[in-house]
């Protein structure tokens, strides 16, 4: 482990905070880029196994960041990384908020928000489309992937008996 890995770490995942509208989520596909593509810091089959355990952990969705920070420097690279990810956009949020208060009536304030949703949506597709295009090489997983959206979209189901009935299906099917 090196500081200038620990200050890159550092460096995009404050840039990451202060652009993760609707949540780090909506960062996947630069994230991957970055870390997969253009470092080769992991590959995309580790890529998508840290997201998915992740998403399967109780707490926050960025715990992925962590995740991240800890498979490309250990503990140093897994603090480094989640503060990188919440400061920045701790402190603008705290900022805004103020402001936000300030201005509660401001027709600018109501665009802002209402512009905002609509680009939210967009990039959390794209994160979509980029794990699923990453975790699926052959035809049966995107056939997986097909049979569990639905399944996922309804309420009631716990995600958690979806990836366990996929990790079953991709184990049966290795056989």
């Amino acid at each position: 482990m090196s500081g200038a890995i620990l200050a890159s770490l550092a460096w995009r995942f404050s840039l990451y905070s202060l652009m993760a509208v609707g949540g780090v989520n909506a960062l996947v596909p630069e994230i991957h880029r970055q870390v997969v593509e253009l470092d080769g810091w992991m590959s995309n089959a580790e890529f998508s196994s840290l997201f998915a355990i992740a998403q399967a952990a109780p707490g926050p969705n960025m715990l992925f960041v962590t995740l991240i920070g800890w498979k490309v420097a250990g503990l140093p690279g897994a603090l480094v990384a989640t503060t990188g990810m919440c400061l920045p956009s701790s402190l603008l949020t705290y900022a805004v908020v103020r402001l936000r208060d300030r201005y509660s009536q401001s027709r600018a304030r109501l665009a802002i928000e209402r512009g905002l949703a609509p680009v939210t949506i967009g990039l959390t597709l794209g994160s979509g489309w980029l794990l699923l295009n990453a975790a699926n090489p052959h035809l049966r997983g995107w056939l997986l992937s097909a049979a569990t959206v639905p399944l996922a979209l309804r309420r009631g189901i716990n995600p958690l008996y979806l990836l366990a009935a996929g990790a079953l299906a991709g184990w049966l099917a290795a056989f």
